[in-house]
């Protein structure tokens, strides 16, 4: 493999899943909450209060758990009860104990790009959180560098990739919004890896026409994309 690229790599639902445990926790939400709101109703709610909630909490489980306190307490009128209160704590909690589940051709993914090829990490939310998730993987030595970061920007690409110096430099991750398109932007590749339970503020439309725009259907198929290029 090349010594010539940058391939970074998104984590949540790109190396490990992610997004099947809000989901989950969105449902065990709706049962919660079901004597005061409709559930697409309740759907919108909560989803208005994530998007509300961005700047202040940022990504990740903390900030999804204090978004459903709000939206439990707004629709409720405040008559939401304590205990459903403790109960959505709880399943936080549970959620940021969860053991890491890897996906599909991960690590054989990593093994087969070996060290000629700078392999970095680019994800963003809670620090803590997010090292821990690595940490339990186990894939924590097949990267070179690690960056958490608060948002996904071509200002943020550009400035990462600069630092690796190399000629060439791809991301390689499961949102269009956050992987694809800035990394397009700031003249890196893009590699997008679909995920079924892909967060709906993730989701935009492709770049086709982009000649930097590359997408497969596991990662399993990286390498040879890569040895192509």
């Amino acid at each position: 493999m090349s010594a010539r690229w940058t391939i970074a790599f998104d984590a949540d639902d790109t190396l490990w899943e992610n997004e099947q445990f809000f989901q989950s926790s969105k449902d065990s939400f709706t049962e919660m909450l079901a004597s005061y709101v409709e559930p697409d109703q309740l759907h919108q709610r909560l989803t208005a209060a994530e998007m509300r909630n961005l700047a202040r909490y940022g990504y990740g489980i903390k900030g999804f758990t204090l978004s459903m306190i709000e939206t439990a307490i707004e629709v409720s009128d405040s008559k939401v009860p304590t205990s459903t209160i403790a109960a959505i704590l709880k399943m936080g909690r549970e959620m940021l104990d969860h053991p890491i589940e890897l996906l599909p051709h991960v690590r054989e993914c990593l093994e087969t790009l070996g060290h000629e090829p700078d392999i970095i990490l680019i994800t963003k939310g809670d620090l803590l959180h997010q090292e821990q998730k690595l940490a339990q993987s186990g894939l924590g030595d097949y990267f070179d560098s690690v960056e958490i970061v608060s948002e996904k920007t071509p200002e943020v690409y550009q400035r990462i990739f600069a630092r690796r110096d190399r000629p060439r430099a791809m991301m390689v991750g499961n949102s269009m919004r956050s992987d694809v398109l800035p990394a397009i932007a700031a003249g890196a590749w893009g590699t997008y890896v679909p995920h079924d339970l892909t967060w709906e503020h993730e989701r935009a439309e492709a770049p086709v026409g982009s000649a930097r725009f590359h997408q497969i259907a596991h990662l399993g198929e990286l390498p040879t994309l890569i040895a192509g290029l």
